[in-house]
């Protein structure tokens, strides 16, 4: 996904070069037949002595060389704007006479006529591509046109980790694109156009942990497109593979996304699948600690014994089997883990306060387990 993008140092010395060559070399060819026309002309009709038409168009000449080197010296001499990031945001339909004014408001372009008259030969008046344009130190009015002309919009990289939620996504597209959070969640959780679009009850899980190349100004169905078209693509042929227990499609990526958000190491994801899958194959209730987290609306807080009361559908503590949704988006790994688990008899895990945990069979090992734990986490003497 990563653009090829113009940049201002691309054109600043061959093509600005090559702009005043043909200026000066059109010039060249034009004066001598528009100096011998009128001289003729003037000869032939009015009597003019031939010296005093020479004076006159001479004087004409160096008019017309000096308007054209005034005007190419506006087209392509950089001005100082400031270090400061001047930055232009086109919308969607904008008729280009408001681009030209914030242009010259923002005091990127000084004169806007001749701007605007550049734009209407160059065809870039009728190309606008919505997004935002930046502008800062040395820029000329040709610059300026080339932005717009190569669609030079400004780009960021957006990372969205692995397991955050749709509400954590809009959050982070928020902050750093002012993307209207609120909005990016009621479309994500829109049945009606995500079954219509990606045949999906609601986009948890589908929205695919990646670094993004985004730009600013993108509407959200542009930003939910692209990620869960990243999704199908990571994830291509992947859900054809049988799953252990006979899991459907749906059912994969919401114990996925409960082993993403378990598993801080790869190498363990497999181990956290077996031991979901022995359990839902005993009817055990899951039990995992993630699911009421998500229930609670993502409370960042260690969990207590009455937050397993919480009544919820998502919550593993309260109900058996899976909850009716991912509760995150997870990575490859962890889809591929809730497919094809270890084969293991292990009911039970805990962390083991190093980001790993222990594993065990017997709910007596498991709480050996637990003590073992809380004191590592714990030593005496601690606060």
């Amino acid at each position: 996904m990563k653009e090829n993008k113009p940049t201002e140092g691309s054109f600043a010395h061959y093509e600005y070069i090559l702009y005043w060559l043909v200026t000066i070399a059109l010039l060249i060819l034009a004066i001598p037949v528009v100096v011998l026309k009128t001289a003729g002309f003037l000869v032939r009709s009015v009597g003019t002595p031939m010296k005093s038409v020479k004076h006159f168009l001479g004087f004409v000449l160096v008019v017309l060389l000096c308007a054209a080197g005034f005007t190419a010296y506006k087209i392509f001499y950089p001005f100082h704007i400031g270090e400061a990031t001047v930055s232009i945001m086109v919308e969607e339909h904008d008729p280009f006479s408001r681009v030209s004014r914030a242009l010259k408001d923002g005091k990127v372009i000084a004169d806007d006529y001749l701007f605007s008259r550049l734009a209407i030969m160059t065809g870039v008046d009728k190309s606008l591509i919505p997004g935002r344009y930046d502008f800062s130190g040395k820029v000329s009015l040709y610059q300026v046109l080339r932005k717009f002309k190569t669609h030079d919009i400004a780009t960021l990289l957006l990372t969205i980790p692995e397991g955050f939620t749709i509400a954590q996504i809009a959050s982070r597209l928020s902050e750093q694109m002012e993307i209207d959070s609120a909005a990016f969640v009621r479309l994500a959780n829109d049945t009606a156009y995500t079954e219509a679009e990606y045949n999906a009850g609601g986009l948890e899980g589908y929205l695919y942990p990646e670094t993004y190349r985004l730009w600013y100004g993108m509407k959200v169905k542009d930003i939910i497109h692209v990620m869960v078209s990243e999704f199908e693509r990571r994830t291509a042929g992947v859900f054809d593979t049988p799953a252990t227990g006979g899991l459907t499609r749906e059912e994969i990526l919401i114990l996925a996304s409960i082993i993403e958000a378990e598993a801080y190491f790869e190498d363990e994801m497999p181990v956290i699948s077996s031991v979901y899958h022995n359990r839902l194959r005993k009817g055990m209730r899951l039990q995992a600690d993630p699911t009421v987290v998500y229930a609670m609306g993502g409370v960042d807080r260690p969990l207590l014994y009455r937050d397993l009361e919480y009544e919820s559908p998502y919550n593993t503590y309260r109900h058996k089997g899976l909850p009716p949704g991912p509760i995150n988006s997870p990575r490859l790994a962890a889809i591929e883990a809730a497919i094809s688990p270890d084969q293991t008899d292990y009911l039970y895990f805990v962390a083991d306060g190093t980001g790993r945990h222990v594993f065990s069979t017997t709910l007596r090992q498991h709480n050996r387990a637990k003590n073992k734990a809380k004191t590592v986490r714990n030593p005496a003497g601690s606060n």
